[in-house]
């Protein structure tokens, strides 16, 4: 993607900065959403919306705030438990953000002085006060840096964080949007109910944050090593904001302004062309969903002048969820995604970008997308996200209607990202009914990375069965030099092979000769996969997974068909499988609670297969899988210095069984029609 700054030059050049500074005047009143005082939008929200956001708050007084402790904060380095603290920290913020939006629509106020005698008592502020706890609370605390990120006082062999030297990352980003849209939106009550408020709220935005934003500029998340990932956008959007309805010094606005651009401009210009993000479906919504409010909240602010949304790329980037997605809430989870999304995402971005594109089908998965979740403006997702959402109009009418479109227009018959190397097919069009495939490429170097070069995923009727694992609950390890020996992120615990070693980290390690077949009767990917293992006697793996909607002769099925070359004495197929799971000589079925399910055939005089069984107790895993997840491995009986070897996964309920006399004709047809020899058969 061509950088923001060429694209905005006339304002961005040497030449433009008094162009800039006009164009930035005032930009409160044009950041899409009105303060307190306008009840004409707020009164006017749908009722549905409305009751759920004010439902959602009354449970909240209820419960008490969460607390930021130094103890929770020290178990980072002590046991490793970086959550302790971090989920404290969300949850105060999700509180302070569900309070606002519920503080905005009542519109309570009183004076400072002003004491109820109940609190259902004209001048009782429930909302509005515990709101103002809550941001008083992040004020009062030392550091809005996570642990894990906090390299200043690491670097001094201190546990606490010193106030004086701030480290900026995506803790302190989110506060200081946090900050930002509270002041933004309350500022008029918090005047009369709490004054001096506003003021120490942009002192903190202004220590913590912007100064230290504007006097460094080697941020390791600015990526001008090339290396920019989510982390750019999350916290340039929070910057930008916190500039615009900040900071009053219009130079020193347009100055920071310029800036969150310059820094933008090292994301985008990585972005792919085909649209895909490799760190994953749950990092668009952080990432590249970041980016798109940026351009939006520009071109809102700043006018044609500032207006860089025009360019085709956007179009792919948007269409990168839909892309991704199996069925109900399951995608395709590459790297450190989890498989089944979270119920707090801003759909009414793609909801918002489709209408400007042009892209019903956008609109569609988004409107499906938020009627699956809790409420269509949750809090979780930020306080801005929020109230962008509450404010539009359309949005919540949309997401509030009668008659919710049940079609799925998004659900192509296939997908391919060649820049990532993945490929998505399903068995029909516009339907999660029957078959789905994913299948990857690419290399061990990229963001968030699993090793699982060449891994693949089925689904039966938009449910994965052959699965990504996903990543556990995030600690002080995941990200250091033991990240590979964390058992989900292994290839072992991928739908790889083992050819006598496991996969390594690294760019270098990667996919080659990848090719793809997109047609109308089938849809697959080929490629060489030798390059993502260690240096040995194995010279070539090819790896074919193909999904076969229709041959004339058998039932839709996918097939995966494995040739090597090079004396290896182990060869190995690993297989995680969700569900219940039965096997024997051949065979092997694996059954979900809901019902869907899967039947593998392979050649047992080939392969045999042993299992293990993983008990699952990371709530993050537990949520997508259940208590337990399957592995189950195919170690072939005589690897020799060539070899083949073929899976065929079929639907469940949906396919003939084959009787044992039938098994080597089977076998030697699928096999024969892709040139393998008839020896090596599928069953």
């Amino acid at each position: 993607m061509e950088p923001l700054s060429r694209r905005l030059a006339a304002v961005l050049g040497p030449d433009g900065g008094r162009e800039l500074e006009r164009s930035l005047t005032g930009p409160a009143a044009r950041v899409g959403v009105p303060d307190v005082t306008r009840r004409t939008v707020w009164d006017g929200v749908p009722g549905p919306v409305r009751e759920q956001v004010l439902t959602d708050a009354a449970a909240e007084l209820g419960r008490p705030a969460p607390r930021l402790l130094a103890s929770a904060w020290a178990r980072t380095f002590r046991d490793g438990d970086r959550g302790a603290y971090e989920d404290a920290a969300w949850g105060l913020q999700e509180r302070v953000s569900l309070l606002t939006l519920a503080a905005v629509l009542t519109g309570e106020s009183a004076e400072a002085a002003e004491v109820a005698e109940v609190a259902e008592s004209p001048g009782a502020c429930p909302h509005l006060d515990a709101a103002i706890d809550g941001l008083v609370a992040f004020a009062e605390a030392s550091t809005w840096c996570w642990a894990p990120h906090e390299r200043f006082a690491a670097e001094r062999g201190d546990l606490v964080p010193d106030p004086d030297d701030p480290c900026l990352d995506l803790g302190a980003a989110e506060v200081a949007a946090l900050f930002a849209w509270a002041d933004h939106v309350l500022g008029p009550h918090l005047d009369r109910r709490m004054p001096g408020l506003r003021r120490r709220l942009r002192r903190e935005v202004e220590q913590r944050v912007l100064l230290p934003f504007e006097r460094r500029r080697d941020w390791h998340w600015i990526g001008a090593d090339g290396g920019a990932n989510n982390w750019n956008p999350w916290i340039h959007g929070a910057v930008l904001v916190a500039a615009l309805l900040l900071c009053e010094d219009g130079p020193r606005r347009a100055r920071l302004v310029r800036l969150v651009v310059e820094g933008l401009d090292h994301y985008v210009v990585r972005l792919p062309d085909d649209g895909g993000i490799d760190e994953g479906i749950a990092y668009w919504w952080v990432g590249a969903c970041r980016l798109l409010e940026i351009l939006d909240l520009l071109a809102d602010v700043g006018g044609p002048a500032l207006d860089a949304r025009r360019t085709a790329l956007l179009g792919a980037l948007l269409r990168y969820p839909q892309r991704m997605h199996l069925g109900d809430d399951w995608y395709v989870n590459v790297g450190d995604a989890p498989a089944r999304l979270t119920a707090d995402q801003p759909w009414q971005v793609p909801f918002r970008w489709g209408v400007r594109l042009g892209q019903p089908e956008t609109v569609a998965h988004a409107l499906a997308g938020a009627r699956r979740q809790h409420s269509a403006v949750p809090p979780r997702a930020g306080l801005g996200r929020a109230l962008t959402a509450l404010a539009d109009e359309r949005w919540c009418r949309a997401v509030t209607a009668d008659e919710p479109d049940t079609s799925a227009p998004w659900l192509t018959g296939e997908s391919w990202l060649p820049r990532l190397q993945i490929l998505v097919a399903r068995e029909t069009a516009g339907t999660t009914d029957g078959l789905a495939v994913a299948v990857k490429g690419g290399h061990n170097g990229e963001h968030h990375n699993h090793l699982d070069v060449g891994s693949y995923w089925v689904a039966a009727n938009g449910r994965p069965l052959v699965v990504d694992v996903g990543r556990p609950t995030y600690t002080a390890r995941t990200f250091g030099p033991d990240r590979y020996a964390i058992w989900p992120f292994r290839s072992d615990w991928h739908n790889v092979p083992e050819p006598g070693a496991g996969q390594q980290p690294g760019p270098a390690h990667r996919a080659r000769e990848v090719r793809v077949e997109l047609a109308p009767g089938a849809a697959g990917m080929t490629a060489e996969l030798s390059g993502a293992y260690p240096r040995s006697a194995l010279t070539r793996w090819d790896r074919t997974v193909r999904l076969v909607r229709s041959d004339g002769v058998d039932s839709p099925h996918v097939s995966v068909e494995e040739r090597w070359e090079g004396r290896t004495e182990n060869v190995a197929l690993h297989h995680v499988l969700a569900g219940q799971v039965e096997y024997g000589d051949g065979w092997a079925t694996v059954t979900a609670p809901d019902g869907n399910g899967l039947v593998m055939r392979w050649d047992p005089r080939v392969a045999v297969a042993s299992v293990v069984r993983k008990v699952l107790d990371d709530p993050l895993l537990t949520r997508s899988w259940g208590d337990r997840l399957t592995r189950l491995t195919l170690t072939v009986r005589s690897p020799g210095s060539q070899g083949r070897l073929a899976v065929r996964w079929l639907l469940a309920g949906g396919c003939e069984r084959i009787p044992e006399n039938r098994t080597q004709r089977f076998a030697a047809a699928l096999l024969n029609k892709r040139g393998a020899a008839p020896s090596i058969s599928n069953r």
